[in-house]
């Protein structure tokens, strides 16, 4: 068995401080050792209240997808009402783990999602409410709000920057696992036709679902150093 584990932290300092990492990880090498898994690779998630994406969960699926691997995390109930996590699983159909709940299969996964996107419902009719009843105290909300109403030519080529380097670094972490096998097939002297040919017989994909050819591995040859 493959495990790609993913791990989640709350808060950076949470991060840097190990407070909560440190026990994922043990539980997870534990499973490893139980099972005499092999540990590909380990993706944290820094998640903040701001954050609705989750970039490295996207590339611990991706890794795992790649490797024929199964993703595990430590706890299920840590991220049982997280709907980005469920959502993504059962969109990636990728193999999948909790160290404290190995039966769980597909429908328990299923059920969660439901309980999660009820909740988030409930959350987001809550907030609509409240929000409401602020706006008829005379409170402001959104373009409304003075500081809003001033936005410079600057500020929005400020934003259209911050955006156009989002997506960029998508693009440079897209494929961190996958180039080290492009790059050593190179090595071996493989034409770029080759190396594609070789990623679809394993069964790799591109970030869009698709199958390889010579200009798409060229790109990627490229972006990360040749």
């Amino acid at each position: 068995m493959k495990l790609v584990p993913y791990y989640r932290v709350s808060t950076a300092k949470q991060a840097r401080s190990g407070l909560g990492l440190e026990g994922q990880d043990a539980t997870v090498q534990r499973f490893a050792e139980i099972h005499g898994a092999t540990i590909l690779k380990s993706y944290v998630e820094v998640e903040t209240g701001k954050r609705s994406d989750r970039p490295e969960l996207a590339k611990a699926i991706a890794h795992a997808r790649r490797s024929k691997a199964t993703l595990v995390i430590a706890k299920l109930d840590r991220l049982a009402r997280n709907v980005h996590f469920l959502s993504g699983l059962m969109e990636a159909g990728v193999k999948f783990v909790a160290c404290d709940q190995p039966s769980a299969n597909e429908l328990t996964i299923h059920i969660l999602a439901a309980v999660a996107q009820d909740e988030a419902k409930r959350i987001s009719e809550r907030t609509k409410a409240a929000l409401e009843a602020y706006k008829a105290r005379g409170g402001k909300l959104g373009a409304s709000r003075p500081e809003c109403r001033n936005l410079t030519s600057e500020d929005t080529k400020k934003g259209a920057k911050a955006a156009g380097d989002a997506a960029r670094r998508d693009a440079d972490d897209a494929y961190t696992d996958l180039y080290p096998i492009m790059r050593a097939l190179r090595d071996e002297g493989r034409s770029l036709r080759a190396i594609a040919k070789h990623l679809n017989a394993e069964g790799y994909e591109t970030r869009r679902g698709r199958f390889w050819n010579h200009i798409q591995v060229r790109a990627v040859l490229k972006r990360y150093g040749e």
